[in-house]
């Protein structure tokens, strides 16, 4: 399968993140096992380019993994409820879709927000300029996706029932 460079640093990431790598070889495989053909040379740059290290585990061994960057790190709760209560006006739900209404050019403030937050129920968002779609899964559902969001913006289910929401 030819992938994207974007695409095949996703795929090593997560290989790293699921697996212990020990070596350069060992990743080659483990992609070669999901279909994606590529050589180590190419599975070299791509871990510089990802910022790839090798860490100690217990054997006195060495494997590789990535390091947190700030976009992957959990957000503090507080954070998260001063984001969405600064920023979200309004709160709609259909089906497993949450919709946000935020002033324009926040959507992504928010956007990051939730995705960092790592919410139960919330598989990911996406921004526009004054709205952010959140995706509920099946089993949270979006009316409680809705309601805790609502809950950390301050937003209480009467106003938002009033709006017309």
């Amino acid at each position: 399968m030819a992938l994207t460079k974007a695409q095949r640093h996703f795929k090593i990431s997560k290989a790293l993140a699921d697996n212990i790598v020990l070596n350069q070889t060992q990743l080659v495989e483990i992609l070669a096992k999901e279909g994606i053909e590529v050589a180590q040379t190419t599975v070299s740059r791509d871990l510089e380019e990802l910022g790839a290290i090798k860490i100690r585990i217990p054997g006195d061994q060495s494997c590789y993994a990535i390091p947190e960057m700030p976009t992957n790190q959990i957000a503090p709760s507080d954070h998260l409820k001063r984001v969405l209560g600064e920023w979200v006006g309004e709160v709609s739900v259909s089906l497993n879709l949450v919709v946000l209404r935020t002033p324009p050019g926040s959507a992504h403030v928010v956007a990051s927000a939730l995705d960092r937050a790592g919410l139960i129920g919330v598989l990911g968002t996406v921004a526009g300029d004054d709205t952010v779609i959140v995706v509920a899964d099946e089993k949270s559902g979006g009316e409680n996706v809705g309601e805790m969001i609502r809950d950390l913006a301050g937003l209480s289910s009467s106003t938002e029932k009033s709006k017309g929401v």
